[in-house]
């Protein structure tokens, strides 16, 4: 007779052994728990003070001559008129316009061309190179009026509008040459080498690969040199002595005189100065924040 032998019996586990599945926890930051008040409160107070100075541009603009009202109204654009025709803003503004889009031209390139040389190029004085890119944003602009007069004054450039180009350009290249050759690092070098394989030069393969990679830090260093040679007013001012000749922020410093200020007429230029920079600004942010926050890292 064959005996079939049980197995143990398993002791049943406690209770305080068996846990139910646990949910998603919802973890809550300390900043989250905040009223809302306390963080709408700040930035509207922020706001506020951020633009009563434009509403008061707008005011003495777009308001008469005399008028001490604080809403614009009647509205008039006597003001703008004026600048525009009797105070030579047009000739300003076009001045303006071909001294941005000439520096936002070279900058761009010289820089390109210069970052990709220090992204993809080991030679003896790059680090030498890359700390005196460094040191030269520390210097003034101020220092460089004397040295810069003299050149231009022995290539006799003074008054003419390609004085005030190169000096922007060669201001804008430090820093413009060092957010594109962060902004190369992050390109992977093998996308090149694949290129190569493939039958491209290196100039070839940099313009067929590279360069649509580099679109948002082309576009974050074209803009800050454009505006920033839109506002400059030190070299316009040093350089430029015809009328005819002056760009818009001395345009702007030429309708304040010793006697009196013209309010009404200050503030439409500054409007006039203003729209352009407003309307780059909104058209190119989404690429303005990727490129600077790109080519801020090392990769």
């Amino acid at each position: 007779m064959s005996t079939v032998e049980k197995a143990p019996a398993v002791a049943p586990a406690p209770e305080s052994a068996v846990r139910a599945p646990r949910g998603p926890v919802n973890r809550r930051r300390a900043w989250d728990e905040a009223p809302r008040w306390q963080i709408y409160l700040p930035l509207s107070v922020y706001l506020l003070f951020t633009l009563i100075p434009f509403y008061w541009i707008l005011l003495f603009a777009l308001r008469p001559a005399g008028s001490t009202s604080l809403v614009p109204w009647p509205m008039t654009f006597d003001h703008f008129e004026k600048v525009w025709t009797e105070r030579s803003f047009g000739t300003y503004f076009q001045n303006s316009v071909y001294v941005g889009l000439a520096t936002l031209v070279l900058t761009t390139g010289v820089a390109l061309a210069g970052g990709y040389a220090l992204a993809r190029f080991d030679f003896r004085i790059k680090r030498g190179f890359m700390l005196a890119l460094l040191c030269s944003q520390f210097v003034p602009g101020a220092l460089l009026l004397v040295p810069l007069f003299e050149i231009f004054a022995e290539l006799r450039m003074i008054n003419s509008l390609g004085s005030v180009i190169i000096a922007e350009t060669v201001f804008q290249l430090p820093l413009s040459m060092i957010l594109i050759s962060n902004f190369i690092k992050n390109v992977p070098y093998s996308l090149e080498e694949a290129a190569w394989v493939d039958g491209c030069n290196r100039m070839t393969g940099f313009r067929v690969v590279v360069l649509p990679l580099l679109r948002p830090g082309l576009i974050a260093v074209g803009s800050f040199a454009f505006v920033h040679s839109w506002n400059h007013f030190l070299f316009a001012l040093m350089f430029l002595n015809n009328q005819h000749k002056q760009t818009i922020p001395v345009g702007l410093n030429n309708l304040m005189s010793a006697d009196s200020v013209d309010l009404g007429a200050l503030a439409a230029g500054g409007i006039i100065a203003a729209v352009p920079v407003v309307l780059v600004f909104a058209f190119i942010q989404k690429w303005l924040i990727t490129g600077f926050s790109a080519g801020a890292v090392k990769g």
